[in-house]
């Protein structure tokens, strides 16, 4: 008889069965055999235990596994090394009836790997078992019992997500930041100097202007003054200061760095990303992809400086470690090759790109420092208004590449790096004559529509998600329409503008921190340090008191066709005023029955604004009829103009309710 190997994926099986031989049989889950129910909640809500069904792949799966099951002398369990795949694990051990179930986990798919772990077998960590099944029932929760009335209220098909409307609301929000900011010009000075030698490139200094800045100001408004700088034509050395900067490497990839880098560098999508790290880890070719923890076992670090020596590359002396961020959850290494001397790996195109990404980010994390001499010179010009304008030039050079032999740079940041500024070495005391003073023309810019890199990094430093839900959450509001992609960066659609705005202030799971907060419990779960009961309470009863509140503001029907009436918010004009509530009907625009709004319900009709009536007067120009168009108070108007506007735009003035066609048509 055969001992029976059960992974998730079936990319694994042929690798595996070819380490263990004949006397194993490698068979695979192919994820999730068992999930919530479809179509209804799955959950008793007396203890919040979820009710489990098969998937409809699962059943064909489970049946083929009980066949195995029962021929096998040993079976063990060998699914994803996260909370995912313990999950996974217990479910096949509960639908398959193993007594006793042999769990195994490896975080590379090598023989010495695989073969290791099967000598020690642990039971299934059922802690793990539960932080998955509570993100679980919470998603199904929110999913479930919110995404119903917000459908209602939107008039269209809507969803909200326990950790999808925190991201939504994160691109909403950047968003309307863009659209309210408003630009600011504001000014510096450049001095141009040419080298001392006629062989070097010319250099720069930068005018300080913080001292000439008026109270409560950020920036040099008065374009004169700057003007007047620019004409300084003689300056003097106050001092001319030596250092050294040395820049330690970027740390090995976690998930979220990797989906940043990957963007950034190879324009990946982070779908794409974890698709293509998937088939590396299933090939040998890298470690396991979903893992917070940027850190590198002894033995990989070992290996990884050997291979660096053997290259002549300048080796840090003592190994790196990095600390992990606040909240990490798996006790995994980073993302790293599994064989550090291969140089290429991967069978396509995209899969080669991602593994070159890894392998030297990985290598350049146990090299030395990147060190740069740097010279800072401060002068002082003539006299401007009675005081010395101070200007400073700072320039660097590379004396030891260290890291940047293997790496120039990816990478998880979209930053620039400073320009080259030769600044030659001077004397204090020394005066320098300046070649040319130009006035430098800035504009302050808006933030930056988020990327779906800026994104993930922007989840992950508020704590929102872990790494196998960062790609998910992207492709969840991109599939629904919430947010769409304009080169390359994230835009909200008006749908998802709706989301946000009928969530937020109603719903806890929209605050950053309440959600961060979730996460750290489902943390305390894995780490068996909370019950699964008292997380799950704590979350309901919060959730469905607002549930009860939000519902009681959308139970409006239209008292015109029965469809349920929304809220809806009128934005205010350029000046920041005349915006105001009112409630609509959903049936719109078959239905455009409006109210107002009287302390958050709906009010009184109000009245359709009736077109003026149409004249036997012809417009001159078209033909068709001119109408009388009125309108009394301070922003009043009164002329006669066609119907046929937008199309014909004449217009006449009014001569006590007639046209005036001889007043000349505008």
């Amino acid at each position: 008889m055969k001992n029976l190997l059960i992974v998730e994926s079936p990319g694994k099986i042929k690798k595996i069965q070819g380490f263990l031989g004949n006397d194993w049989q490698v068979m695979a889950s192919v994820g999730h055999v068992r999930d919530l129910p479809p179509h209804d909640l799955g959950i008793n809500e007396a203890d919040l235990r979820p009710r489990y069904v098969p998937t409809e792949r699962g059943r064909t799966v489970l049946a083929k596994l009980a066949r195995a099951v029962e021929l096998a002398d040993s079976v063990f369990l060998a699914t994803d090394p996260d909370r995912e795949g313990e999950a996974i694990a217990w479910h096949l051990a509960d639908a398959l009836g193993l007594r006793n179930p042999q769990r195994v986990t490896y975080t590379e798919i090598t023989e010495q790997a695989v073969k290791g772990a099967i000598l020690q077998p642990r039971e299934l960590d059922m802690r793990l078992v539960a932080a998955q099944e509570g993100r679980r029932v919470l998603d199904r929760l929110v999913g479930y019992k919110v995404s119903g009335p917000l459908s209602r209220l939107a008039g269209r098909k809507s969803s909200a997500g326990r950790v999808q409307s925190p991201a939504l609301r994160l691109v909403v929000e950047r968003e309307r930041e863009i659209r309210a900011f408003k630009v600011t010009t504001h000014y510096g000075v450049d001095l141009i100097f040419d080298a001392l030698d006629n062989i070097t490139p010319g250099w720069k200094a930068q005018w300080k202007v913080k001292p000439w800045l008026e109270a409560g100001q950020d920036y040099l408004l008065d374009k004169a003054l700057a003007t007047t700088v620019a004409g300084v034509r003689r300056v003097t050395v106050l001092s001319c200061e030596e250092s050294e900067n040395r820049v330690a490497p970027p740390a090995p990839f976690t998930t979220s760095t990797l989906q940043q880098a990957a963007s950034n560098a190879l324009k990946m999508s982070p779908k794409e990303t974890m698709g293509l790290a998937q088939r590396l880890y299933e090939a040998g070719h890298i470690t396991y992809m979903r893992t917070d923890s940027p850190n590198l076992s002894e033995e990989a670090v070992a290996c990884i400086q050997e291979y660096c020596r053997s290259q002549n590359w300048p080796v840090v002396a003592k190994p790196r470690h990095w600390k992990s961020k606040e909240g990490a959850q798996e006790a995994h290494e980073a993302i790293r090759p599994t064989h550090i001397e291969i140089e290429e790996a991967g069978e396509t195109d995209g899969e080669k790109a991602l593994y070159a990404l890894i392998r030297q980010r990985t290598l350049a994390s146990q090299l030395a420092d990147a060190v740069f001499a740097v010279r800072t010179v401060r002068l002082v010009g003539n006299p401007v208004e009675d005081r010395g304008p101070e200007f400073e030039a700072k320039g660097r050079t590379l004396v030891s590449p260290g890291w940047k032999v293997v790496l120039g740079g990816d990478q998880a940041d979209e930053g620039e790096e400073e320009p080259e500024n030769p600044v030659p070495k001077l004397q204090a005391g020394s005066q320098l004559t300046v070649g040319e003073g130009r006035v430098t023309i800035h504009k302050t810019k808006p933030p930056a529509r988020f990327s779906e890199a800026s994104l993930v990094k922007a989840l992950e430093d508020r704590g929102i998600g872990r790494p196998s839900t960062y790609a998910a959450i992207l492709e969840n509001i991109l599939r629904r329409e919430y947010v769409r992609l304009e080169k390359r960066k994230l835009v909200p659609t008006p749908a998802g503008e709706d989301v946000v705005d009928a969530l937020l202030g109603r719903f806890g799971f929209v605050d950053f921190t309440y959600t961060k907060g979730m996460e750290e419990n489902l943390d305390a779960l894995a780490a068996g340090q909370a019950r699964y009961l008292d997380v799950m309470r704590q979350f309901t009863s919060g959730l469905d008191g607002e549930l009860s509140a939000f519902l009681a503001t959308i139970n409006h029907a239209c008292p015109e066709c029965g469809k349920p009436l929304r809220r809806i918010s009128k934005a205010s004009g350029k000046d920041g005023r005349g915006g105001y509530d009112f409630w609509g009907c959903t049936g719109y625009p078959d239905c455009r029955a409006t109210f107002t709004n009287e302390d958050g319900k709906p009010g009184g009709r109000v009245e359709p604004r009736q077109k003026p009536p149409r004249s036997a007067v012809k417009c001159p120009e078209c033909g068709k009829p001119l109408v009388h168009r009125r309108k009394e108070g301070a922003k009043g108007y009164n002329f006669w103009g066609c119907s046929g506007y937008p199309n014909c735009k004449v217009s006449f003035p009014d001569a006590g309710d007639r046209p005036d066609m001889k007043g000349g048509k505008s």
